[in-house]
């Protein structure tokens, strides 16, 4: 990591940190520890639905920052170098905002999501899958996932910093949140149905959503070493739970 980069380095680890503070807080106290205590057919009130919205968007920030973070890194250094030969200096906050806007708009439907499977019943009030057919559905359709082109090109883009910088680069402040909003599209399309899979052992369940952190991290950083070779396992243990 260089000297520009350090700064925004420490951004980055902070907001993940924060994140994850806030996970752990939020599992002893809050909305979402009374939502947890209540029917899994409960329906929600406004500040419910408020505070379960709000979990997923924070959760989807602790858990993909550290995996966008070669990109945002490289966004800063080339935006630094462009600076240095007369280009207007662009905040690299502008490219992050794009980024997390997509991963907002996914968090709203997750939310809608879990609301429908809570009502259905098919989780528990603490957020578990309730049904093995559920569980079983959820691993295949992830491990098929992993083997279709638009996994395979979503990943491509979003694990490629250079291959996107060179591809993909906008002019000024609009330009850079167009950029993050892409990036955060390709790593939206890249890792959904990753994330459905936090309905399998408990959206709350911090050791779980920590496994998929580091799967979708090293997914990233070695795409080609464990993004196929996933598949299978995934499908397998589908078919296990639905016997």
């Amino acid at each position: 990591m260089t000297r520009d980069q350090l700064p925004i380095g420490f951004g980055l680890a902070a907001i993940t940190a924060l994140g994850w503070i806030f996970l752990v807080r939020d599992m002893d106290s809050g909305t979402i520890c009374m939502l947890m205590m209540s029917p899994s057919s409960h329906r929600w009130s406004m500040a419910e639905f408020g505070a379960v919205f709000g979990m997923w968007s924070i959760m989807m920030v602790a858990m993909m920052i550290p995996s966008a973070s070669p990109m945002i890194l490289l966004f800063a250094t080339v935006n630094r170098r462009r600076q240095m030969r007369g280009t207007l200096f662009v905040p690299t906050a502008i490219f992050v905002a794009g980024y997390l806007v997509v991963w907002t708009a996914f968090s709203l439907l997750a939310t809608l999501v879990q609301g429908f499977l809570q009502w259905a019943e098919l989780v528990t009030s603490s957020m578990v899958s309730a049904s093995p057919v559920l569980t079983g559905v959820l691993l295949i359709l992830c491990g098929l996932f992993q083997w279709t082109p638009l996994k395979r090109r979503c990943l491509e883009g979003c694990s490629t910093p250079l291959a996107f910088m060179t591809t993909h680069w906008r002019e000024g402040k609009s330009g850079a949140f167009t950029m993050g909003l892409h990036h955060g599209a390709l790593c939206v399309g890249c890792c959904w149905a990753l994330m459905g899979l936090l309905f399998v052992a408990g959206v709350m369940n911090l050791w779980w959503i920590g496994l998929l952190s580091l799967v979708v991290l090293a997914e990233k950083l070695a795409p080609r070493v464990l993004s196929k070779p996933l598949g299978p396992l995934l499908v397998a243990g589908g078919i296990w739970f639905l016997i």
